[in-house]
């Protein structure tokens, strides 16, 4: 079972965030655990900035043994048109398009989810098997 993961739990695991932290890494361990874990060109370009450097970025990663994947068209195309659902639904601009380029490749290529972020990805990705803390 591959588990796609979420900017954030990467973020809480790498700066040892106070709250989330010890959850989300024992979180990332269990869906390792469970067959392997995954990361989208996105969450990638997310965690870019407090690494300064992609060589530290990508050995970090290597450490979680965290694949990442390109988006393809495939994947771009799903994410627009839950996006386009969401703005026509009058969904407004705090949710952007990169969080549904997340849960697009989270829906075809992995079997689930790990996000703190579950009530958005409920709501717009409702096929989508997920696990994590609200």
């Amino acid at each position: 079972m591959i588990t796609a993961v979420d900017t954030n739990i990467i973020l809480d695991v790498f700066q040892r965030d106070a709250a989330h932290w010890m959850t989300s890494r024992d979180l990332l361990v269990e869906c390792y655990g469970a067959g392997g874990i995954a990361v989208s060109a996105i969450v990638y370009a997310e965690l870019a900035r407090p690494f300064h450097h992609q060589t530290a970025l990508d050995n970090a990663l290597r450490t979680l043994n965290v694949r990442v994947d390109p988006i393809t068209d495939d994947i771009a195309f799903l994410a627009g048109l839950r996006w386009g659902a969401y703005r026509a639904a009058g969904g407004g601009r705090s949710r952007i398009l990169p969080d549904f380029l997340i849960g697009a490749h989270a829906l075809a290529c992995a079997d689930r989810l790990l996000t703190r972020d579950r009530g958005f990805y409920r709501t717009y990705f409702s096929d989508l098997d997920q696990v994590g803390n609200e």
